[in-house]
């Protein structure tokens, strides 16, 4: 294994602080059979950084970044590196609570907002505590190279390199992981579902993850081999989605798919595809969300043919062909309205499936409704349904988002429940 160490800080380059990290770490990973190749100082730079993460991953297998991890602006590390990954910054749970109460201990301490940027991890790493301070350090493998994040300061570095990092480098093992995601339910519902198994974990590890709408379990874990380490992951598993709701369900009705990249969109959008079926839609609050998202995946053109979008009422009875009338008597935000643009669309189209989006996108109420009040619809050969979705509390644009979702996972289910009875 080729490894490369990156300082990161503008007063290492200045001389105000001499790197004895590199020192440490080059020492800790020689006795343990990795050589170190290349070691590289950079300041507080976007740009150069992002530079030398391009040379290092061509010519390294290990990266270990350190610094740059505190709260400050001209801390960026963890930003950058998130951004030369394509990965989003998250929250860890364990170091946003020991955050939580170093600041309700230390009055003398008043605790703003970039406090919590210690306690985020890129999206994906294993975590590394941090037992002296604040900063949570991580590792990450993507494309063959193994990045490694850590805090500046030796008194916080060598404690995390020594009982943290150590353990997953100084072994024959890899790291493999296997990523659960789930609509329906939100990250704290589904921690507090999974705390028994969550409080007991030490390998497989789990961590979740929010997404706008849904949410991921990413179980981790070393082993010798994929075969092993699929073992442990179905064993895992099989007690996480047998865990039953507060609604009387289980996690297995919310789980729809594995992996970083299979997103609720494109599972449907495959279903469909693999099925032989088309769909149409009709949208008003979502604005051709629902239509623009399928367009995104290569052949959508097999599945989809077109649709509608049908903001005001008038469009909606000139461009569907419902009556003014009908519309006006049952309002915009009705499970009527829904079904019959759903019930319609298929009509004008030929096509096997429909969904139908309406109701308040927000900020404003509508109707007498209160933002976040959505109607599905979904008409198929046999029959049309609506559902009633309420996305309280967010933003116009995550309610449009949301509601998408919402109508993908209703025609992923109808879809699923159709195969099944061939």
């Amino acid at each position: 294994m080729k490894a490369e160490i990156i300082a990161v800080g503008t007063e290492i380059l200045t001389g105000q602080i001499v790197n004895t990290n590199a020192q440490f770490l080059s020492e800790k990973l020689a006795s343990l059979g990795i050589d170190v190749y290349f070691q590289t100082a950079v300041g507080d730079n976007e740009n150069r950084l992002l530079s030398i993460l391009e040379i290092a991953k061509k010519r390294s297998d290990l990266v270990i970044l350190c610094g740059g991890l505190g709260p400050t602006e001209d801390d960026l590390t963890k930003q950058v590196l998130a951004k030369f990954l394509n990965r989003r910054l998250v929250f860890d749970q364990v170091a946003m609570e020991k955050l939580d109460r170093f600041f309700a201990s230390r009055l003398d301490y008043v605790r703003t907002p970039n406090n919590e940027r210690q306690a985020q991890i890129v999206e994906d790493s294993i975590s590394l505590q941090n037992e002296t301070g604040l900063a949570v350090g991580g590792v990450i493998e993507v494309s063959g190279v193994t990045y490694v994040v850590l805090p500046g300061p030796p008194s916080e570095l060598k404690p995390m390199v020594n009982n943290e990092l150590i353990p997953i480098l100084a072994t024959d093992q890899k790291l493999y992981s296997r990523v659960l995601r789930f609509f329906g339910i939100g990250e704290s519902q589904l921690v507090t579902l999974l705390g028994d198994l969550i409080d007991a974990q030490i390998d497989p590890t789990i961590a979740p993850y929010a997404k706008t709408g849904e949410v991921t379990l990413r179980l981790s874990t070393k082993a010798s081999s994929q075969k092993e380490a699929d073992t442990k992951f179905a064993y895992l598993e099989k007690k996480i989605l047998a865990v039953q709701t507060f609604e009387k369900q289980r996690l297995v009705d919310l789980f729809y798919a594995y992996g970083d990249d299979n997103s609720l969109a494109q599972t449907t959008f495959e279903l469909l595809r693999r099925a032989g079926k088309t769909v149409t839609a009709a949208e008003s609050l979502t604005a051709g969300l629902f239509q623009a998202t399928l367009a995104n995946f290569s052949g959508a053109s097999n599945v989809f043919s077109g649709g509608f979008v049908t903001y005001s009422m008038e469009e909606k009875s000139r461009m569907l062909d419902i009556p003014l009338a009908d519309l006006e008597k049952h309002g915009v935000v009705s499970a009527f309205t829904a079904k019959k643009m759903a019930e319609q669309a298929r009509k004008l189209t030929a096509s096997d499936y429909a969904v139908s989006l309406t109701g308040v996108a927000g900020p404003d109420s509508l109707e007498g409704y209160p933002a976040g009040t959505v109607y599905i619809g979904l008409a198929t050969t046999e029959n049309v349904q609506s559902f009633k979705v309420n996305i309280a509390g967010r933003s116009r644009t995550d309610v449009r988002k949301i509601a998408v979702l919402h109508a993908f996972n209703q025609l992923r289910k109808t879809l699923l429940k159709n195969e099944n009875m061939l």
